[in-house]
């Protein structure tokens, strides 16, 4: 089961007290997931059209707990502000009536059914994306508008002939699964995006000392290098006593820090002394060279 998919399950499982927030949820899958087809006698039907079996069983489940066993299409469309004053049905593309979204909780339910029949989520273990597909763009607006109230930066994009309203941000992705009511699949992403967050600075910190490894290993390798060099032309015996022992120590402990080098010179030296007497032997393996 996709990421996705365990979000909207719990979404299904997730119903509002209030009936007033019951018919904004139910307003937001009537205009998202749903048609409104007159049948042969001329009466209106409420078609739903997605494809998502979660959306089929949040709007039965919200129909049975806010109107009365047998209500009439009529009447859901009434309470949900699909009617006008004259019983003529409003272009469901205009989006929910702002009289049902005008409280928070409304609108935290507005999403919620939104996001069950447009929303997704990307895997979290590959990336941080969410998006509400819409088929026109004063839904995308509203969706957009909604998600604003909440101080979540959603922006809209065209894709093909969709408007897609996207988050992109770890961070907002978890703000919007706890507004609309999703604890269970935000703590599940909260635990992905620390794990993802730890392998990542551990990979930093290995690249960084292996890239510090590298370069204290190419350090000493080009340091034996050149004191190999002097001792062969000119012998080690005529250097001065500082850098004759520096270079002696240098080539019995190859694999040794600078820091480690001094403690072994008598009397034992500092690090910035050790880099010191180095430079000085580099300087004369590169006269010999030249």
């Amino acid at each position: 089961m996709s990421f996705s998919t365990e979000v909207k399950e719990e979404l299904v499982r997730t119903v509002p007290g209030s009936r007033h927030c019951q018919l904004a949820e139910l307003a937001a899958i009537v205009h998202f997931g749903c048609r409104i087809c007159e049948d042969k006698d001329g009466h209106r039907e409420i078609v739903l059209h997605s494809e998502n079996e979660a959306v089929a069983k949040k709007y039965f489940t919200l129909c049975k707990k806010t109107f009365i066993i047998g209500t009439g299409t009529e009447k859901i469309l009434q309470a949900i502000k699909v009617f006008d004053g004259d019983k003529q049905v409003r272009l469901l593309q205009e989006g929910v009536s702002h009289i049902l979204i005008k409280n928070s909780c409304c609108r935290r339910a507005y999403l919620r059914g939104a996001f069950l029949c447009t929303g997704s989520i990307s895997d979290p273990q590959k990336g941080y994306h969410l998006e509400f597909v819409c088929d026109h763009e004063t839904q995308a607006l509203q969706i957009q508008e909604v998600l604003h109230s909440f101080e979540l930066e959603a922006k809209i994009v065209r894709r093909k002939k969709y408007y897609v309203v996207y988050l992109k941000e770890g961070a907002g992705i978890v703000d919007l699964l706890n507004v609309i009511g999703a604890h269970l699949s935000l703590m599940n992403l909260e635990n992905l995006r620390i794990e993802k967050e730890m392998r990542n600075s551990i990979n930093r910190q290995v690249n960084c000392e292996t890239a510090n490894i590298t370069k204290t290993v190419n350090a000493a390798s080009k340091q034996i290098e050149d004191i190999q060099l002097i001792q062969k032309r000119i012998g080690l015996s005529g250097l001065p006593d500082n850098l004759r022992e520096m270079a002696l120590v240098r080539l019995s402990h190859p694999e040794s820090s600078l820091q480690e080098l001094g403690g072994y010179l008598n009397p034992p030296v500092g690090k910035s002394g050790v880099n010191h007497r180095l430079r000085k032997l580099n300087e004369l393996a590169e006269k010999i060279r030249a």
